[in-house]
């Protein structure tokens, strides 16, 4: 039996979510607590907020969701970024603000997101390492239930979440925005889970569509619901006759992509199950209301059909709203930055998307590589960025200019394109006629995405302003923009040391209780690997179905990023009509080649270490 391990005191800058008490761990004996390593960037950080949500509510007397925030961008260590974050996204547990990730270190997380569970009694019982955990997080809890409850060390009762005040204001955190025919602008109004269309001028109220309150529902305007709606895309007209609606919406947290009849506001669903996709990759296409989808983030009309910027697995997908079908267009859900074939390209989160004056190029704001990537002739090219871990404010050459985690991308009849550089709350142009980057407008909250006006007007969704902001006349000039020498920013995760020479990776699956590995479709788990910069690994990439795999690690190069992603297909043992489950994680490992250093990498894909 191994030691027991107790749970080290949280400490941090400061606490959300607790009417400015802190807390200590003492503060929280007799409770189960999940302490969440989140960054409010990650798209998978965000999943398991909305896994974490059913939880809450189901055992809202024993157990304690307690956030700690661990950024990666520098903007994300802003505490004021982080609690219009903590608002945004709907936290409703206590936050730990831990800029320096001192909490990340002493639990010894590895991956955004982890968690780790604590007992009432203040010991580590379980770690687990990204999303998918809902069910095997409910079987602890009820075990741990049963168990303190016997002991008399498990004590039911209000947690210590203080919910702040509500704010009034016409938007809250909008996402994106489009222009319709008539001149006024239709915005997705994300924390109040609704679309408002708004006046011309950007601020009157016109109408709501949606209840304004986190559901799925179908209907009328003033009944439907959403959940966090984002991307918005305007059908052409043929299509828009035949599909019986005008608009696509991109329903991000409901995964679901759901259509808008402008007459009346009427929403229907169009596309998705509303069960986040954790499958297998292919290029079929399918019945659009039987795939499962992914946090669908942006919508553009690309190729004949609505391309869909799908954050939640690094990809990009197609919807043809007059065939009803719906497949996957780009990516291969490797987290990463990697150009070429369009069913070869990396991806990390794709946010933004806009479509070329000619209709030849799909402009693509790739948040998480804070890149500015294109396709174009059935291959993805990148404009701006460098890598997963490579950010900054810095202008210039596009070889070495730097954005932060981009959401928007607005192209230009003149070929060049404008970026919502959201974590520099900058407005960024880059021309590909000179390959340069240009700072058009700084000091705005959370540029979202642009909107080009016939006028030749921008608006900007300053999301965290809560508003649509004009640039001033004259901005998009030569002598409007200027160029900016900022800092350069690389995330500086602790590295671990390998060795040079052969290294063994493994991968640790435990299978949820009352779960085991399923291989009824095939081989039950699949292991890519990839590195950056390439040459770092010479031999063990590529794509396998065990989980222990041997790399040769090159001595010559000094350090890198080791890519890894998992998977394992697993189901229900011993019950009839067993449920099937696909646990997945993605890693962007820093390694430093040391002499003498380990010969062995080991993941955990999920543990439940009692």
């Amino acid at each position: 039996m191994s030691a027991r391990v107790r749970a080290p005191e949280l400490r941090g800058r400061g606490w959300l979510n607790t009417g400015g008490r802190d807390l200590r761990l003492s503060d929280l004996r007799g409770k189960i607590v999940i302490a969440d390593f989140w960054t409010f960037c990650c798209i998978n950080c965000l999943h398991v907020l909305d896994e974490l949500r059913p939880l809450e509510e189901k055992y809202g007397d024993v157990l304690v969701v307690i956030g700690v925030h661990s950024p990666k961008f520098e903007h994300e260590k802003d505490p004021d970024a982080l609690a219009a974050a903590v608002e945004r996204y709907g936290v409703h547990h206590p936050v730990l603000d831990d800029p320096e990730l001192d909490m990340w270190q002493q639990y010894a997380a590895r991956a955004w997101p982890t968690l780790s569970v604590i007992d009432p009694e203040g010991y580590v019982v379980a770690t687990m390492a990204g999303e998918g955990h809902a069910e095997g997080l409910a079987r602890l809890i009820d075990d741990l239930i049963a168990t303190h409850e016997a002991k008399g060390t498990l004590h039911r009762g209000d947690g210590p979440y203080v919910p702040p005040a509500e704010p009034e204001t016409t938007l809250r955190f909008p996402g994106k925005a489009v222009l319709l025919e008539n001149g006024n602008l239709l915005v997705s109004d994300s924390a109040r889970h609704s679309l408002a269309e708004l006046a011309p001028d950007g601020e009157t109220l016109v109408r709501r569509i949606g209840a304004g309150t986190r559901g799925r529902a179908d209907g009328p305007a003033g009944a439907a619901t959403f959940s966090e709606p984002q991307g918005l895309c305007l059908l052409p007209a043929h299509a828009a006759e035949v599909a019986g609606y005008d608009l696509v919406v991109a329903d991000t947290v409901n995964h679901l992509l759901r259509g808008v009849r402008l007459a009346d506001g009427e929403v229907v669903t169009v596309a998705g199950t509303g069960r986040q996709w954790r499958s297998t990759v292919d290029d079929h296409a399918h019945d659009a209301l039987s795939v499962d989808l992914s946090s669908p983030w942006d919508l553009a009309w690309y190729d004949d059909r609505v391309v869909i910027a799908m954050a939640g697995i690094h990809q990009l997908w197609w919807f043809d709203p007059v065939k009803r079908t719906a497949g996957m267009y780009a990516g291969t859900t490797v987290e990463a930055l990697r150009d070429g074939p369009l069913a070869e390209a990396w991806m990390a989160q794709p946010s933004g998307l806009s479509v070329s004056a000619d209709g030849a190029r799909l402009w693509i704001a790739d948040s998480e590589t804070s890149a500015i990537r294109y396709v174009e002739n059935d291959v993805m090219g990148t404009a701006v960025g460098q890598g997963l871990f490579d950010f900054g404010h810095v202008d210039g050459p596009a070889p070495s200019a730097l954005l932060q985690h981009p959401l928007g991308v607005c192209a230009l009849p003149d070929g060049s394109v404008l970026i919502a550089d959201t974590y520099n709350g900058a407005v960024r142009r880059y021309d590909p006629e000179d390959d340069r980057v240009s700072t058009v407008a700084d000091g705005l909250a959370e540029p979202s995405d642009l909107v080009l006006t016939p006028a030749g007007e921008v608006l900007v969704v300053e999301s965290a302003a809560h508003r649509l902001t004009r640039l001033a006349p004259g901005a998009l000039s030569a002598a409007g923009a200027s160029t900016v020498d900022g800092p350069r920013h690389r995330t500086e995760r602790k590295p671990t040391d390998l060795a040079a020479g052969e290294v063994t990776l493994d991968v640790v699956f435990t299978p949820a209780p009352g779960q085991k590995l399923d291989e009824t479709y095939g081989p039950s788990t699949r292991l890519v690997v990839s590195a950056s910069p390439p040459e770092l690994l010479l031999e063990g990439g590529g794509t396998g179905t065990e989980l222990s795999r041997r790399l040769v690690v090159n001595g010559d190069v000094a350090g890198g990023v080791l890519q890894v992603t998992a998977q394992a297909a697993t189901c229900d043992a011993d019950v009839e009509h067993a449920a099937c489950h696909l646990t997945r994680q993605d890693w962007g490992v820093p390694v430093r080649v040391v002499d003498g250093a380990a010969a062995r990498l080991p993941l955990v894909l999920r543990g439940l270490d009692a």
